[in-house]
């Protein structure tokens, strides 16, 4: 089982072999965490994801880094629900987006990974939902990543983050 992390900070400035981002279908960026990712990974992370899109919600896509700093190889693109009230499927599809992203971390032979809070930003997925899919999800998959970092934007994500945690630990 992967030794999970809480943190706060800059996804782009994780000291990991991949960092995953809160993708849209096409890949080609936008908002969120995957405006910065692609801001600090440069114009070929947009080219590389439009080359491989689009992407499905709960599936998950790996690119180079690009132009993000050493020692971080991979951009692993996943595409979370959006929120439409919880009756929809959100929870099984964003638990895919944590399981997917972890597989292809395995295929690419990541062995550190920090994940984003997936789908909390524009997609209005329930930040306190969201954190104890995430660390369940994590807790619970067959992978051989050694160390992930949920890494949180703002101080309510980190509370939540570790709230689950704690909950689930």
């Amino acid at each position: 089982m992967a030794a999970i992390e809480v943190v706060m900070g800059d996804i782009t400035r994780e000291n990991v072999d991949a960092i995953v981002t809160a993708a849209n279908e096409s890949l080609l960026g936008g908002g969120g965490v995957d405006g910065a990712v692609h801001r600090a990974a440069g114009p070929r992370l947009a080219q590389a994801g439009g080359a491989i899109g689009p992407c499905e919600p709960g599936d998950a896509m790996p690119t180079p880094a690009f132009d993000l700093d050493p020692p971080v190889r991979h951009v692993i693109h996943t595409v979370g629900p959006v929120w439409e009230g919880g009756g929809h499927g959100e929870a099984d599809v964003l638990a895919s987006c944590y399981r997917r992203s972890l597989q292809i971390a395995d295929e690419i032979d990541a062995r550190t990974v920090a994940f984003p809070a997936i789908a909390t930003g524009v997609y209005g997925f329930p930040p306190d939902q969201a954190a104890r899919i995430a660390v369940a999800t994590i807790r619970s998959a067959a992978t051989n990543v050694q160390r992930v970092r949920l890494v949180a934007f703002d101080e309510d994500t980190r509370k939540h983050l570790q709230a689950a945690m704690t909950a689930t630990g």
